[in-house]
């Protein structure tokens, strides 16, 4: 409230203080408040206070009591364009998505009002997670494939015997029935997350798909045995003509 009151009756505060707010937190936030002005406003940025003025201030905000929040979406890219790096922006456009609290086509609309720096590089992760990639580690897990040239496989599909739900691996390479899962807890949270991913892996196991599981320790600190490894499975294996699958729909 008192980043509002110094920057007068005409702000709203975004960035990771918005989302804060929201119920969505950053592993690492600071105590930094990002508060929008428009254009032409003369207060300026103090101690924790950091203003930003903008020719696109909001027409529409969200009320918390008396604190005026710029809309989720706004929040958002404001704060993945102030990232420094590309696993921030990752984890937390996955994080928004997977909870439902923003779609897809609404980061991406906004981020198509935006003109601020690092457009690029969100623009890129916005892409990742629309086909499948869910976590951080998982965009490593893509980046590695990409860079070893490997075929490129679908992310996070259903895969359907009959008309029963097997699951959504991480990586999927139908013409070879291989999955690759990414075993974390940091990202399979909480417990009973935990419990159900193991019992979707049983299930997947069970009808004859094979799977490879790695760690995102793995995937950062030994990738050429994480590639050796795929290389090898796709060459031996081939299709399951039981399985069905369905691509990820963002």
């Amino acid at each position: 409230m008192a980043a509002l009151l110094y920057a007068g009756p005409v702000s709203m505060i975004t960035g990771a203080a918005a989302l804060r707010r929201y119920g969505i937190r950053l592993a690492e936030a600071g105590r930094q408040v990002d508060v929008l002005v428009p254009t032409g406003t003369g207060v300026t940025s103090r101690g924790y206070v950091r203003v930003h003025r903008t020719s696109r201030f909001p027409s529409l905000m969200g009320l918390q009591g008396q604190i005026r929040l710029a809309l989720l979406e706004r929040a958002v890219i404001d704060t993945a364009q102030g990232l420094t790096s590309t696993r921030e922006v990752r984890a937390l456009l996955a994080d928004v998505t997977l909870r439902h609290a923003c779609a897809v086509w609404q980061l991406e609309e906004e981020l198509g009002r935006s003109r601020l720096r690092n457009s690029a590089r969100v623009r890129a992760v916005l892409a990742e997670v629309g086909t499948g990639t869910q976590s951080s580690p998982e965009g490593d897990l893509r980046d590695l494939i990409r860079r070893a040239r490997l075929p490129e496989p679908l992310y996070n599909p259903r895969l359907y015997l009959g008309g029963k739900l097997l699951g959504r691996p991480d990586a999927w390479w139908p013409q070879a029935g291989l999955a690759v899962e990414v075993d974390s807890r940091t990202w399979h949270w909480p417990a009973d997350l935990w419990e159900q991913t193991m019992d979707r892996q049983s299930r997947l196991g069970a009808a004859g798909i094979r799977l490879l599981h790695f760690s995102p320790a793995q995937i950062r600190s030994q990738p050429d045995r994480v590639v050796a490894l795929i290389r090898e499975a796709l060459k031996n294996g081939g299709p399951i003509p039981s399985i069905r699958t369905e691509p990820f729909a963002s």
